[in-house]
């Protein structure tokens, strides 16, 4: 089952949260640090009710949160130069590494492509840090393609 998030499920998103850092940490230390979430408490209170930010959870049979997806609605163009359309943006995807290799992802994903559309979106997006291998072919995996690349230099 895929829903909106609730309070009630702050504390497994919290869990979850962690999980997703640590593999962040290990890939960029000089950026993230372990042991953190992205998101406190409050703030996770202030996105569930925000409609613009929806958090979909998946659930177990008990109804306990065992993945997520973090969305965002994001208006284009960035610029005059760009034709106007509507994003759904994943900030963040989890699923609990205990449930994982069980298409639990997959349903998060295809739930939020769904979505994307009942809400008039021309397009899905979102992030993968270099490094993290596992996310990059999951999404391959997905049927996403590369948009744009971010680059750096490190001082």
């Amino acid at each position: 089952m895929i829903r909106r998030a609730e309070n009630k499920d702050i504390p497994a998103i919290l869990r979850l949260l962690s999980q997703v850092l640590e593999i962040h940490a290990r890939i960029r230390p000089d950026i993230f640090i372990s042991g953190t979430t992205k998101y406190t408490e409050d703030e996770l209170k202030e996105i569930i009710s925000d409609e613009s930010r929806p958090i979909f959870v998946a659930t177990d049979d008990d109804d306990n949160c065992i993945g997520y997806a973090f969305c965002m609605i994001k208006e284009q163009p960035f610029s005059t130069n760009m034709v106007p359309f509507k994003s759904l943006y994943i900030d963040d995807l989890c699923v609990d590494t205990s449930r994982r290799g069980h298409h639990i992802g997959k349903d998060l994903f295809e739930f939020v492509k769904e979505e994307a559309g009942r809400l008039g979106c021309y397009e899905v997006t979102l992030n993968v840090w270099e490094g993290n291998d596992a996310a990059k072919a999951f999404y391959d995996k997905m049927g996403m393609k590369v948009k744009e690349y971010q680059m750096e230099w490190i001082l």
